[in-house]
Formats: structure tokens, sequence, C-alpha cells
């Protein structure tokens, strides 16, 4: 199970999935699970674990509403942390009670994924954090 991976918030997507795919091959020997150009989406795994996923940090900025701001602001994120739990509703009213805001609350995200629920939120010390079930 993924409980935690590093997904990498990015600007060209094509030149980072082009690097990553090479990169990977290259030093792990794996492929990517998926590519997806027009969702701004690529994933790969290692031994069904995954290792890294690119998402377009466009895409992200409008899920929590900063995409309002400059592309070059400091609140638009370079990365996420991603965690798989059972109740992604519980899980961010767990987080907001440890001082976490919530950017966008639990939502079932069936065009990201069949089954997909995710809620994001930024930690106390400003670190972007997206809750997942599926």
């Amino acid at each position: 199970m993924d409980a935690l991976y590093p997904r990498l918030l990015v600007d060209d997507f094509e030149s980072a999935a082009r690097f990553w795919t090479a990169a990977l091959r290259d030093l792990l020997s794996i492929d990517p699970v998926k590519v997806l150009p027009e969702a701004g989406y690529a994933n790969w795994d290692l031994n069904g674990e995954a290792v890294l996923v690119l998402y377009t940090r466009r895409n992200i900025a409008m899920t929590i509403g900063t995409d309002v701001l400059p592309a070059r602001a400091a609140a638009q994120d370079g990365a996420m942390l991603v965690f798989r739990v059972a109740d992604v509703d519980a899980a961010a009213r767990l987080l907001a009670t440890h001082g976490a805001d919530v950017l966008a609350e639990p939502q079932d995200r069936p065009d990201w994924g069949p089954g997909l629920r995710t809620a994001h939120l930024r930690t106390p010390d400003g670190t972007l954090v997206e809750l997942q079930s599926y």
C-alpha cells in the first residue's frame, strides 16, 4: 500500500515526464505506470509501491485555490506529501485539530480516478498535504 510518496509539482510537464522516464529507467529499471499529458499526471511504481508522481503546478493550484496568484508566487507549491488513508474526512478533521488548514474540503474526484476521494491541507510549517482514499 502506498502510505506515503513524493509528488513533484511541475510547470513543464512534458520535460519533467521525459526526464523522469529516462532517469528512473536508468536508475531503477522501471517505466511509468501511466503518463497522462492531458491531465498533467504521471506515476512510477517499484514492486507495486509508488516511487514518484508528477502533477502540474497549475492543476493543484486550481484545486486548492491559489491559481489566482502569480505563477511564481511563494504560495505556489513545489511538492506535496500524499497520504493514503482509510477515511479522508476523518483524517482531514484529525489534521485540522493539530493545526492544519483545510484548503480543499474532502470530496470525490471521479475524474482523477475511480473511487478516489481527496482533501488538501497545509500544515503549520507550510507543507502541502493531500489525503486520499480509493
